[in-house]
């Protein structure tokens, strides 16, 4: 066994901090987003207007996380529904931003915005995995 499936398996056995996880995951994007990509849009060649809806949307995405982490254990399974979709329309619209201005994109921009997509994929993939647990039990 691996240590990426040790650490589903160790947020399985907790899943609320599956919440805990995505919450963080959403700041540090939307931390990213304004304060670093924003000021220096030049080195990374996103539009400001397009970097600060993806910020607002990553800060309400953190909200909706962090809400989520303080609810009791038997509404998990409701409420990672909604996660899971808004995480995936999110990485779908920036992928689609990607390639609307790819033109303009640097390939410091191209890596930033494929890194995060890969890893919202991968935190979708793990409330998927616990998701179905849930559902099994």
């Amino acid at each position: 066994m691996n240590l990426f499936s040790k650490q589903i398996e160790k947020i399985q056995s907790k899943p609320k901090t599956i919440f805990l996880l995505d919450g963080l995951v959403a700041l540090l994007t939307a931390v990213l987003l304004l304060f670093v990509l924003s000021p220096f849009d030049i080195y990374f060649g996103m539009p400001r207007a397009i970097l600060t809806v993806l910020s607002l949307t990553a800060f309400l995405f953190a909200f909706y996380s962090f809400f989520c982490f303080t609810i009791s254990k038997p509404y998990i399974q409701k409420l990672l529904k909604p996660i899971i979709l808004a995480n995936s329309i999110y990485c779908l619209t920036t992928l689609g931003l990607v390639f609307f201005f790819l033109d303009r994109l640097t390939t410091l921009g191209i890596s930033y915005f494929i890194g995060e997509i890969l890893i919202i994929f991968g935190l979708i993939y793990i409330e998927v995995k616990i998701l179905k647990t849930k559902q099994q039990l």
